[in-house]
């Protein structure tokens, strides 16, 4: 078969570093859209990008050409960058290290996209440490509390 082809949906996490909540709604929008746009230009597909004040979703078809860890640092060290241009308040802005991600099977994609876009709900009950903790129990991942949070 001389083609290759691949539909791989990831649903990947991250907060900002020592969960800070400085991602201030009104940036939201130029936010999210930046990252899309990040995934797009990147070969990726943006399904959904979403969060909160401490974090963000990013719902997208995993290009072929590019490992998982690549697109997660791409994105950060590019919207990084990006965030501390929008004043003197995101000056020290930085993301965590780490970044938890998932498969999302064809069928949970529609699920998947109810859920980022509803996280302003979803976090008036939970903080993003249940959140985190409770998507790692839901795809069997095991974590060390020492290490996870930093």
């Amino acid at each position: 078969m001389p083609q290759s082809l691949s539909r791989v949906v990831a649903h990947g996490i991250f907060s900002t570093k020592e969960r800070v909540a400085n991602l201030d709604p009104s940036i939201h929008p130029e936010l999210f859209a930046y990252l899309a746009a990040i995934l797009n230009k990147e070969g990726h597909e943006a399904i959904k990008v979403g969060g909160h004040v401490d974090h963000v979703h990013l719902l997208f078809g995993l290009s072929r050409t590019m490992s998982i860890a690549d697109i997660i640092q791409v994105v950060k060290t590019s919207t990084s960058k990006w965030i501390k241009t929008k004043g003197l308040d995101y000056q020290g802005f930085a993301w965590q290290q780490g970044y938890g991600i998932f498969g999302v099977s064809e069928s949970n994609v529609d699920a998947a996209v109810r859920y980022i876009a509803n996280q302003h709900v979803h976090h008036e009950k939970h903080s993003f440490q249940e959140e985190y903790r409770a998507l790692m129990q839901k795809h069997g991942i095991a974590i060390d509390e020492r290490y996870v949070w930093d």
